[in-house]
């Protein structure tokens, strides 16, 4: 069959939602299905589009324009147009206010099956916007299937429709997110030095993605602070802290702790984190609220201990004390506590690394997301 897959970012792209959209199209595509990527970039000036072949998949970027609503008009002519000149078999949209509107509404104009897939944000805050509110319910009413990636989500939604939403866990390829040893080079250039680990003295707790209120900024930055006046440990970011309030608040907490080890890595591409996870003796994911987080399911996958919130597809994930560990939301000193509880029981964190990854060979593999992909496909079309 042949899909057109919309959302507001692909891979390479930084974000959850780039590394899910991407990681669906390279599954479907090596599936032996044709898939067709439409994407919106504010590096393009609008009305240009660039397209490119990668690992079998075909993407299209157009220039996005400063007003939303002038994006959306093309990025549906842009839908349209392409599927006069080779028509498509089925819309899958990622992302309910843009994506989703965006294509059910282009599956009603050509008459071909849409999917919506909702990811987090977009039923936990777009909800509550009221420039993003209409096109979100357009897309809720009028999709011809909803899919989502934790059960809160598809309860939140049902709160604004009633209708059947179909719930597609996010999937990790275990082969390359695995127990791998320490890059001692890599521990090198980051400032991870040998001695202090070697001693057993220095801990490391990472965060893994882009660094920003949401996904509990100022709890992380705090619980950390509080950690260090117990034990030596490291904190390092592998990825970016979120420009503009989030940057500054993260500089001003800098500036009045210069004696904490903080370690930003800047953007480093998906294949490379397995060795960034290699580094970690704890992953800290204190989220406000959040979808089904990959770094979670990364992490679990690599056999590094969890500590979570309670949010979003994460209690579908992580049973306290089993194969993780989960902190109320907002609540710093709880972190700081259970990081500490953690760095100093070894065997506590082998035991959680060992369930983790059970755990996601279990339930959260990408043959189980495709293969729930392509039944609703196949029963859209059938029908």
């Amino acid at each position: 069959m042949k899909i057109a897959l919309l959302s507001e970012k692909y891979t390479p792209d930084l974000g959850g939602l780039a590394i899910s959209t991407g990681r669906l199209g390279d599954l479907l595509s090596a599936a032996g299905q044709e898939v067709r990527v439409f994407v919106p970039t504010l590096s393009l000036p609008p009305t240009i589009r660039q397209s490119q072949y990668t690992g079998g998949v075909h993407i299209t970027r157009f220039g996005a324009h400063k007003r939303v609503d002038d994006t959306l008009v093309d990025w549906f002519e842009l839908i349209v147009e392409e599927h006069r000149r080779d028509p498509f078999d089925l819309l899958h949209a990622y992302f309910l206010p843009t994506a989703g509107f965006v294509g059910a509404y282009a599956g009603k104009y050509l008459n071909i099956p849409s999917l919506v897939s909702i990811r987090g944000n977009d039923i936990e805050r777009a909800a509550f916007d009221p420039g993003k509110f209409s096109h979100l319910m357009y897309a809720l009413q009028n999709a011809d299937a909803v899919t989502t990636n934790a059960r809160v989500l598809a309860k939140k939604a049902k709160a604004f429709i009633a209708r059947e939403v179909d719930i597609i866990p996010n999937g990790v390829d275990t082969a390359h997110f695995m127990p791998t040893e320490r890059n001692e080079a890599l521990a090198e250039a980051l400032g991870l030095g040998k001695e202090g680990v070697e001693r057993g003295e220095l801990k490391v707790i990472g965060f893994v993605g882009e660094l920003r209120e949401k996904k509990g900024l100022a709890v992380l930055l705090s619980g950390y602070a509080q950690l260090v006046k117990k034990m030596p440990v490291s904190l390092l970011v592998v990825g970016e802290v979120r420009e503009g309030e989030d940057k500054k608040l993260f500089n001003e907490f800098r500036s009045a702790n210069p004696q904490l080890k903080i370690i930003i890595t800047g953007h480093v591409p998906h294949k490379d984190l397995p060795a960034y996870y290699a580094l970690l003796d704890v992953l800290a994911h204190p989220s406000l609220r959040d979808g089904m987080p990959n770094a979670v399911l990364e992490a679990l996958a690599c056999e590094v201990p969890v500590i979570a919130t309670p949010v979003g597809g994460v209690s579908d994930v992580l049973e306290d004390r089993r194969n993780g560990r989960l902190v109320p939301v907002h609540d710093a000193d709880a972190l700081a506590q259970v990081m500490e509880e953690l760095l100093r029981d070894k065997a506590q964190r082998a035991r959680l690394g060992k369930s983790g990854r059970k755990t996601i060979q279990e339930n959260f593999l990408p043959e189980i997301e495709l293969a729930a992909n392509l039944t609703i496909y196949n029963t859209l079309l059938n029908k």
